[in-house]
């Protein structure tokens, strides 16, 4: 089953249950995918929908940075709420260690030596993370590993 088929069953199952906080984070979920489709005149595919997934929970995360900064807590709580539904459709997180590992792999891969050589490894990498680790904590140890 496609992803966008998941959130919508997704979508059926909180309205069943009348779960407006699960069901108002599937529709922006939804919405998000919608724009994209209609914006670009595409049918997007699950790894698009990961990508957007991932970007979502980005966003938020911002947001809830700003929030409490501003000692807006309710706002923030808002936003965790979002996020937690939406990664109720990423798949499961990769380790510390996985992520290491991975690094190490793509530097052995491509031979880096350099920060110059930083875009390869990254583009190694960015597909097998996507939606399972974020991508800049990723950079800080692809950095620290070239810089060693």
């Amino acid at each position: 089953m496609s992803m966008k088929q998941t959130i919508h069953d997704a979508m059926k199952a909180a309205m069943r249950a009348k779960d407006k906080p699960r069901l108002g984070a599937i529709r922006l979920i939804q919405a998000d995918i919608k724009r994209i489709e209609v914006d670009e005149r595409i049918e997007i595919d699950d790894a698009r929908v990961l990508a957007i997934l991932d970007k979502m929970v980005k966003q938020r995360r911002d947001s809830i940075t700003q929030y409490e900064a501003a000692g807006r807590q309710e706002l923030a709580d808002i936003e965790i709420s979002e996020i937690n539904v939406i990664q109720d459709f990423l798949p499961t997180p990769l380790t510390d260690a996985e992520i290491a590992d991975m690094v190490q792999a793509a530097i052995a891969q491509t031979g880096a030596a350099s920060m110059a050589d930083m875009g390869k490894v990254m583009g190694i990498i960015k597909p097998q993370i996507q939606g399972r680790a974020d991508a800049g904590a990723v950079s800080g140890l692809i950095k620290a590993a070239l810089n060693s």
